[in-house]
């Protein structure tokens, strides 16, 4: 076994039994098993790691088996077999590789700022920068936001600024689109909660509120 500059390298000769984190990029041609925690893992042809594994992305040639969660890309060569409850952001299968595994979608992410300021009575776009949704593996026009709970205000979209909206993607805010109304009422603050939706149905969890600041 050797490290150097964050890599991590397990020879086909050594059996490593424990827990591996901080690594930015792990090699296994021998076996490993425990948990598992880098940016990218490679795993060998003969190569074998088994347990918990959390990584960005992998490549598999040999076998790996376990609770797996890859946040973008598993890419499962021709030569590796995966088993076990696979979460995943993005899934290759080559001709000849083997999975058998209890498969689960990367459910989306909110990001942003939640944050608006809008002058009283007024509206303003809502940017990428106040509110996004990360998925590895659902494109803008497929990543759904559903609105609840909206105070002082709505949100609405520039074909129909005084229309309020309960659903609006992705690419609507990338488009510029998307815009919190103000009601025009004398306290200073507003706020909405918000969850994304992928295409497949999985949602960032509970209602994030976004807020908004007023003046005059």
């Amino acid at each position: 076994m050797s490290i150097g500059s964050g890599v991590l390298w397990i020879a086909s000769d050594t059996r490593v039994t424990g827990k591996v984190q901080d690594c930015k990029r792990l090699e296994v041609a021998g076996s490993l098993e425990g948990e598992l925690e880098a940016g990218t893992v490679v795993i060998h042809e003969g190569g074998q790691v088994y347990g918990d594994v959390k990584a960005e992305q992998a490549e598999v040639y040999g076998t790996m088996q376990g609770h797996i969660f890859i946040k973008n890309l598993i890419d499962i060569k021709e030569s590796g077999s995966v088993s076990g409850d696979v979460k995943y952001g993005q899934l290759s299968l080559q001709s000849g590789a083997e999975l058998e595994a209890t498969l689960k979608n990367v459910p989306p992410e909110l990001d942003g700022d939640f944050h608006l300021e809008v002058k009283r009575g007024e509206s303003v776009k809502i940017k990428t920068a106040d509110l996004t949704a990360i998925d590895p593996d659902d494109s803008a026009d497929e990543l759904t936001f559903k609105v609840s709970n909206p105070v002082r205000g709505f949100v609405a979209l520039a074909g129909s600024p005084a229309m309020a909206v309960e659903k609006f993607t992705q690419a609507d805010i990338e488009s510029g689109q998307v815009m919190f109304v103000h009601d025009g009422s004398p306290l200073n603050d507003a706020f909405f909660d918000v969850v994304v939706f992928d295409n497949d149905n999985a949602s960032s969890g509970d209602p994030q509120t976004l807020r908004v600041s007023i003046s005059d």
